[in-house]
């Protein structure tokens, strides 16, 4: 058995004194690298918990499955006319509803203590916030691609072809962006993870089905027809139609858009003030 005597203790401490001295202090990291590390931490929790995929793979599987196969027949007299009809309104909706989990992760960081550490780091500030939600938009591409392919697999066909179905992608993720800081907002006000997840879908959900994803708002009554025509979601699934249908509908398009510039204009400032905060 072996004891380290003080001479040792003292030679030791002092090579790492003189180490740490003689070392160039390593640059700070630039918000870019900083946000995108954090963004790489969300791919890398998923690589650890792959059933967190489930949301963004199964369930747009099976709403794409049982609206199609339950109702196609009904409301457009076959499954294949009302699957070229809800496609990309359910492409919106499986997209949107992910959404709500940006919330929920950035509450279970912060109640479990893990966003007390992220302010403690030298970093930009907000990069935990802006990483985790570009970490989540690779979520959105992959729940959008998995809705587009079984699409395909059950016959569906855009007239755009690929390009159209990636720029309606394209423009439900930018629009996925915008709304995931209103949930982020939900994720710092409220106690509980589960908490979170019931208020976002308890507002998500009613307008999604006040809209024209699923029904052709002109067989609606006249004021529940007025509200679906000026729903954000119903002016992004009437964008995301026009350009899988190769006949893009400049004014949804940029209405889309505006909103989810507008949403993150107004929700962004107001994160990053919570996030200092708590």
């Amino acid at each position: 058995m072996t004891t380290t005597t003080p001479v040792t203790d003292g030679a030791d401490t002092a090579a790492v004194r003189q180490a740490i001295a003689t070392t160039a202090r390593p640059p700070r990291p630039g918000p870019l690298s900083t946000a995108l590390t954090f963004g790489w931490r969300g791919m890398l929790k998923v690589k650890h918990v792959p059933e967190q995929l489930l949301d963004v793979t199964v369930t747009p599987v099976m709403f794409l499955l049982m609206f199609t196969y339950l109702f196609g027949g009904a409301i457009a007299g076959s499954t294949s006319a009302y699957l070229d009809y809800t496609l990309p309104g359910l492409l919106v909706m499986s997209v949107l509803f992910t959404t709500v989990y940006s919330g929920v992760a950035l509450n279970t960081d912060l109640t479990k203590g893990v966003v007390d550490r992220f302010r403690s780091l030298p970093i930009w500030r907000p990069a935990p916030l802006l990483g985790s939600l570009l970490g989540d938009s690779v979520r959105y591409v992959i729940a959008g691609t998995v809705i587009i392919v079984v699409g395909v697999l059950l016959g569906y066909r855009p007239d755009a072809g690929v390009a159209g179905a990636l720029a309606a992608l394209a423009l439900v993720v930018v629009f996925s962006f915008g709304l995931s800081w209103v949930f982020s907002v939900l994720g710092l006000l409220l106690r509980s993870p589960n908490a979170v997840m019931n208020a976002g879908f308890m507002g998500i959900f009613p307008l999604t089905f006040l809209s024209n994803v699923f029904v052709d708002p002109a067989t609606l009554p006249g004021p529940l027809e007025a509200f679906v025509n000026v729903n954000p979601i119903s002016i992004l699934s009437t964008a995301c139609r026009s350009l899988m249908d190769g006949e893009p509908d400049g004014e949804a398009i940029v209405i889309s858009l505006l909103v989810a510039a507008a949403l993150a204009a107004i929700f962004l400032p107001i994160t990053t003030r919570l996030y200092r905060s708590r």
